[in-house]
Formats: C-alpha cells, sequence, structure tokens
C-alpha cells in the first residue's frame, strides 16, 4: 500500500502527551489501526484532517521533545530547503546553491532507489501521481529513499537533475478542495464519506466499472436439511449452533472441484485467471461501520462445527473492529447472505478480483406438488450467484447451482463427501 488514511483524531495541537498516548486511527485496507505516540511531549503538528489520505511513511504527527527545538515542518519542501533550515537552526551559514546540478540530490538521511512497482505503477499517493502527471514525469524513473515511495521531494530533486541549467521547478499548484453541492431546501445533516464507508464505495464502484456482472437464481428445498440441522442442534451439548450458513459451505466446498473458474482471481491488469484448490472463503459480514468480509481460511478441510466457530468468531471480531489485516484480505470466493431479510432474490455484487459471489435468500414455506400428485408444505430457499461473465459463462454458472442444489437437497449424500 502507497497511503492510508485518517479516521480519527485523538489528540490536537497543543495537546501534552505521554508515550504510548493514543495518537490518531489510520485506516489501512479495510483494517483500522491505533497509531501511539513513541515519546512524551507536545503536539505541534498534525500530517492531516479526518479522512485525508497521507503516504506511507510521511509524518502523522511532530511532537515537540524537552529539551528539542521544533526546526522541522510537515509541509513537503525540497531537500536543499530543508537543509538550509536545518544550517540556520544550528547557527551555521546555509550551503550554497551550485548553478547546477549533475544528479539528483538525495534526500538527507536516506539512500536512493528505484522506486518499487505492484503491477508495473510505481507506488506514490494521489497527490504525488497528479503532480507527476501535470509535469509529464515518468515515476518509475524517480529515484527514492527506502520503502521505495515516490514523494514530493524526490519529484523536485528529478526535476533538479533534469534542469539545464537548473532552474527552481515551480511548485504544482494545490488543487482547490472539492465542495459539496449546496444541499437542496430542507435537507438533513451532512455526513462526510470517510474511513470504512469511503473504502466501501470505492470498491463498489470500482466492481461494477470493471467487471461485467451477471446473476443466476434457482430455487431449492430446504425441507430435509432443516429437519437434519435441528437434529443436530439438539444434540450439540456445548459446540455453538448451527445456522444454515455453515451447511451451505460445506456444499460449496464439495462441488467446487468440478467448477474450478468459480473458485479464482482475475488479475485483468496482467490478463491472468489464478485458480485455487483451496477455498479461503470471504463471508460479508454486517458491522457498526459498514459492510465487511473477514476470510474463512480453508474452509474445505473444516467440519459443520469448526465453521459454526469460525463464522462466529471471524463475525465478532469484524463487528467489534478487532479484525486483523489478514483476515480480511485474501478470499477466493464471497458468500453473502441477510439471513432472515434475504429478500426473494439478490444480485450480488462480486468481491473484486474474485469472479464470483454466492447470496442464500431467505426460507419461505410454500405448498409444493410431491409424489402422488399430493400438495404438501416445504421449506423453500433461493440461491443467488454472480459472476464476472469475462472469466464465467452462464451455463458454468447455472451447472454449479444446481449441482450445490443436489447436495443441499440430499444431506447425507453432502455430508458424506
Amino acid at each position: 500500500m502507497a497511503e492510508a488514511e485518517i479516521v480519527a483524531w485523538h489528540v490536537k495541537v497543543g495537546d501534552r502527551i505521554e508515550e504510548d498516548t493514543p495518537l490518531a486511527d489510520v485506516m489501512t485496507d479495510k483494517a483500522t489501526v491505533e497509531m501511539e505516540s513513541p515519546v512524551s511531549g507536545v503536539v505541534r503538528e498534525i500530517g492531516g484532517e479526518v479522512g485525508d489520505r497521507i503516504a506511507i511513511g510521511s509524518a502523522l504527527a511532530v511532537i515537540e521533545i524537552e529539551g528539542a527545538e521544533f526546526t522541522e515542518q510537515i509541509a513537503a519542501e525540497t531537500p536543499s530547503a530543508r537543509n538550509e533550515e536545518r544550517a540556520v537552526a544550528a547557527g551555521k551559514p546555509a550551503p550554497s546553491k551550485p548553478a547546477t546540478a549533475a544528479r539528483p540530490e538525495p534526500v538527507e538521511g536516506r539512500a536512493q532507489s528505484l522506486p518499487r512497482a505492484i503491477g508495473g505503477k510505481a507506488l506514490a499517493s494521489p497527490a504525488v501521481r497528479a503532480r507527476a502527471q501535470q509535469l509529464g514525469i515518468d515515476l518509475t524513473a524517480v529515484r527514492t529513499g527506502p520503502g521505495g515511495i515516490v514523494r514530493h521531494e524526490d519529484l523536485d530533486a528529478f526535476l533538479t537533475a533534469r534542469a539545464a541549467p537548473a532552474v527552481a521547478a515551480p511548485a504544482a499548484p494545490k488543487a482547490e478542495p472539492k465542495r459539496a453541492a449546496e444541499p437542496l431546501e430542507g435537507a438533513g445533516e451532512q455526513i462526510k464519506v470517510i474511513g470504512l464507508r469511503r473504502r466501501i464505495a470505492e470498491n463498489m464502484a470500482a466492481s461494477k466499472r470493471h467487471i461485467p456482472h451477471f446473476t443466476y437464481v434457482d430455487e431449492c428445498d430446504v425441507t430435509d436439511l432443516e429437519r437434519w440441522r435441528g437434529e443436530f442442534n439438539d444434540q450439540r451439548g456445548g459446540r455453538p449452533k448451527l445456522t444454515l450458513l455453515p451447511f451451505l459451505i460445506t456444499a460449496i466446498c464439495r462441488t467446487l472441484p468440478e467448477f474450478p473458474m468459480i473458485n479464482a482471481r482475475y488479475d485483468d491488469e496482467a490478463n491472468v485467471v489464478t485458480r485455487y484448490t483451496s477455498v479461503h472463503l470471504g463471508m460479508a459480514t454486517q458491522t457498526p461501520a459498514g459492510l465487511m468480509v473477514p476470510v474463512i481460511r480453508d474452509a474445505q478441510n473444516l467440519t459443520l462445527w469448526a465453521l459454526a466457530a469460525e463464522i462466529g468468531r471471524l463475525a465478532a471480531a469484524a463487528r467489534e473492529g478487532t479484525a486483523k489485516s489478514e483476515e480480511l484480505s485474501g478470499s477466493t470466493l464471497t458468500i453473502t447472505s441477510l439471513g432472515p431479510l434475504g429478500g426473494i432474490a439478490t444480485t450480488p455484487v462480486i468481491n473484486r478480483p474474485e469472479v464470483a459471489i454466492i447470496g442464500p435468500n431467505k426460507i419461505v414455506e410454500r405448498p409444493v406438488y410431491v409424489e402422488g400428485d399430493r400438495l404438501e408444505k416445504r421449506k423453500l430457499m433461493n440461491i443467488s450467484i454472480s459472476c464476472d461473465h469475462r472469466v464465467v459463462d452462464g451455463w458454468d454458472a447455472a451447472s454449479f447451482v444446481q449441482a450445490v442444489k443436489r447436495r443441499i437437497e440430499a444431506p447425507l449424500l453432502m455430508l458424506a463427501g
């Protein structure tokens, strides 16, 4: 990752704090981390407002400790300006500026290296990336400090080296902050979209923008499965109560080896589909902060009871905000269920870069014709699946759901393997 978002501040400028005092909550991926102060002192500056994104490795806060002079500013400056400031603060004459520069001036205290790249893109914050585009700079050609993240001072050094004779490059004009549209008459409270809610919005928009979705829905008779579930729960002892979800996950895991393209991830930049033999099942979970997707690792190896325990543990961790970053990433297939609110059918949005998402809907009782043309009250449930049509064909999606349906409607065969 190249950046993190500030989601809450626990201190303000002027506060006197002790070592290990919580400074701020920052979000990386979907995990929120509490950052603590490494020293005691007075908060002199903070690195941004709530909702701002800052580059990994940049200053989060500036703390003045007893006996130390406050000489550094958070604002982006050129290496030469920083050196001049340090020299003046130390009572020494500022170094003279050379008329020309043959190579980039290294940022003080940082070894120079080429930027790291992920998916062919250099690591940089959106502000740095926008400035580089405006100046016509290829970020992969800019040398950086340790960590391989391109920062504003790296762009300044690159411009200095490229100039002949060297001319101070004008700083990129700061973009005017976007203002919200004027609310209509009678509007209520305006809420800034930050943190997890902004991450959800961005992920869903990217998924719908990049992935051609299609959804298939089929109906399952879960009468026998519900009877078996009741009997298991009557004999559970101290084990967790079984919901329908562990049974459905078991049926899915038993079926996936026949349909390997469903349990896959698509890197659309490299144009590569990776199939997985292990089922790392994402479980969409509603939390007070918004939707999160904790991951059940190697779900294919877990028993019904083990699945029930892991579902309960991960759901609790997500709702309490204690889920670890590794528990919120790396899924190969996602299941999303609204339980009793599941509705008749759903069209879930794929959790990119996966290629499918499965959505069981609520169970309803309806009269159904059974053998001998007699009516019988049965428990029915629809299963929805949304797929990436670039990878999964409609025939494959329908065949997969019908194979899951056969296992759900014959619980003994499903549990036998």
